[in-house]
């Protein structure tokens, strides 16, 4: 399983922590391509507002941007929701494998509550 580095996993997922941005996120997933005044009209936000969170998207990789005469157009990052999918696998993961042995442990350990000394 491919892996990106921490701390670009932790921009990303600070980055969708916002309702605002992951709201934008789930409207770019279901269009090909969206203008800034098109997220202002689903979004009730300001447009320097919405512009803030595209930046902050953007800087965390997750949306690109590319200027079409007066506007900017929007749309996913190719492989950054792939990315994201990935790094939480990875948690998961983790966090099985570490239930796993617990849960060896517990069998293997003698129950403390029935010992006396």
């Amino acid at each position: 399983m491919a892996t990106i580095p921490d701390e670009q996993l932790v921009r990303m997922f600070k980055a969708l922590a916002h309702p605002a941005r992951l709201r934008i996120v789930q409207l770019l997933s279901v269009r090909q391509s969206c203008v800034c005044s098109e997220v202002v009209d689903e979004i009730p936000l300001a447009q320097a507002t919405v512009s803030q969170h595209l930046k902050v998207l953007k800087e965390a990789g997750i949306i690109t941007g590319e200027i079409q005469g007066p506007a900017v157009c929007y749309c996913l990052a190719p492989g950054a929701l792939e990315s994201l999918k990935l790094g939480v696998a990875g948690l998961v993961s983790i966090a099985s494998s570490h239930q796993d042995v617990l849960q060896v442990q517990r069998k293997e350990s003698p129950d403390e509550d029935t010992h006396t000394t």
